[in-house]
C-alpha cells in the first residue's frame, strides 16, 4: 500500500503543462476593491509548514485521508502538522466550538505555519468565525485551502482583505482517483506561486461574452446562510462563483431567489457555475438548475459559464477567491485566467 501511495502522489505532484503558466513575479501584490487592496499570501517554498485543521465536521479517518494528505504535503517538499483537535469528535463536529476555534486561531496566528488546509467541510465554520481574531494573521498572511462549508472562512478572509484558495481537502483523497490529478496539480501551482489559466469546452446554455473582476463566492448554501450578516458579499463588479451538492431542486430554486433578492446577480462582471448536483430521489421540478439560474441572469449583459469543474467533483480545479480574474466565454471554448 505504501508503494502504491508513493507512486500515486509522485505522479500527481508532477507538473502538467495544461495547468501551468510562468512563475508569478509579484507574490504580495494586491488588487483594488471598493474598500482597498486584497493581499495575495506569499508563495510556499520547500520546507514550509502546512497545518491541517478541522473547523467544521468531524474527521472519520477510516479511509486514511489524513495520511494521504500528509503524504501529498511531503511529496511537495512541505512539512505537515496537525491541529491539536483534528481528530476530536463532538456529535456532528470536530470537537466543541471552542476546540475548533482554538485550532483555527492557532493556525492563523503561528508564524511558522505557512498555509492552512481544512481537512473537510460538513457544517460548523459559521459557529466560530465571528470569534476569530485576525490581528496576528494580518502580520503574517498565509493561504487557507478548502471548499464547501469553508466558504464561510473564505468570506471572512475576503472581508479582512485577503485572498484564499477554493480547492480540494484531505477528505477529497479518501478514494485515490487518477481523474483527480488536475485538482491536485492546480492546488500545488497556486501554493507555489504559479499563475493559472483554465480552458474548457463551452456549454450550449452559456451566455457568451467577456468579463473581468475579482472572483468571489463558493458554496451556495453557505452564501445564503451569510445573507444579512457582516459576511454578506458585495458582488458588484465581481465574478461570482457558485457550487453546491445533493440539494432538492426546490431548495436550489429557493436559495437562488434569496441571492437574487439580495442583489447578488444585478451588477456582476460574470458568473461561473460549478457542480450543482440534485438529490436523485427528488420529484420532477419542471426546471433544470441551468434554467433556474438563467431566469435571474439572462438579461443582465454579463457572461455566464455552466459546468465549470469545481466544487463537489473529482477534478475540482483550484481557484483563487479574492483575486482579479478574466473570463471569456465563446461559442466553443471558455477561458478563465488570473
Amino acid at each position: 500500500m505504501t508503494v502504491i501511495l508513493s507512486i500515486f502522489f509522485f505522479l500527481t505532484a508532477c507538473k502538467t503543462a495544461s495547468y501551468i503558466e510562468k512563475e508569478s513575479k509579484n507574490i504580495n501584490t494586491g488588487v483594488e476593491t471598493q474598500k482597498g487592496l486584497i493581499t495575495i499570501p506569499p508563495a510556499l517554498k520547500p520546507g514550509d509548514t502546512l497545518m491541517i485543521i478541522a473547523p467544521a465536521g468531524y474527521v472519520n479517518n477510516r479511509n486514511r485521508y489524513i495520511e494521504r494528505g500528509d503524504s501529498l504535503i511531503r511529496a511537495w517538499g512541505l512539512v505537515p502538522v496537525h491541529g491539536e483537535h483534528l481528530l476530536d469528535k463532538y456529535f456532528h463536529f470536530a470537537g466543541p466550538d471552542s476546540a475548533r476555534l482554538t485550532d483555527l486561531q492557532r493556525a492563523l496566528d503561528d508564524p511558522s505555519v505557512k498555509a492552512i488546509w481544512a481537512a473537510r467541510g460538513g457544517y460548523g465554520s459559521i459557529r466560530i468565525i465571528h470569534d476569530v481574531n485576525w490581528d496576528k494573521f494580518k502580520e503574517n498572511p498565509k493561504w487557507l485551502i478548502g471548499f464547501s462549508d469553508i466558504t464561510v472562512i473564505h468570506a471572512a478572509m475576503f472581508k479582512q482583505g485577503f485572498a484564499s484558495i477554493h480547492g480540494i481537502m484531505p477528505i477529497s483523497l479518501a478514494h485515490p482517483n487518477p481523474d483527480r490529478k488536475p485538482a491536485i496539480v492546480t492546488l500545488k501551482n497556486v501554493l507555489f506561486g504559479k499563475k493559472l489559466k483554465f480552458s474548457i469546452p463551452s456549454d450550449s446554455m452559456n451566455i457568451r461574452g467577456k468579463g473581468e473582476g475579482i472572483l468571489v463566492g463558493g458554496n451556495l448554501s453557505m452564501l445564503v446562510s451569510m445573507l444579512g450578516s457582516d459576511l454578506q458579499l458585495n458582488t458588484e463588479g465581481k465574478i461570482l462563483f457558485l457550487e453546491d451538492v445533493d440539494e432538492y431542486p426546490y431548495s436550489y430554486d429557493k436559495m437562488l431567489y434569496a441571492l437574487a433578492n439580495a442583489g447578488y446577480f444585478d451588477h456582476l462582471a460574470g458568473l461561473i457555475v460549478g457542480d450543482m448536483s440534485t438529490k436523485t430521489n427528488s420529484d420532477p421540478f419542471g426546471e433544470t438548475i441551468e434554467e433556474m439560474i438563467l431566469k435571474h441572469v439572462k438579461d443582465k449583459g454579463y457572461p455566464v459559464v455552466f459546468h465549470f469543474p469545481a466544487g463537489h467533483v473529482v477534478k475540482n480545479y483550484a481557484i483563487v477567491l479574492g483575486k482579479k480574474a478574466k473570463l471569456k466565454v465563446g461559442l466553443k471554448k471558455v477561458t478563465i485566467s488570473y
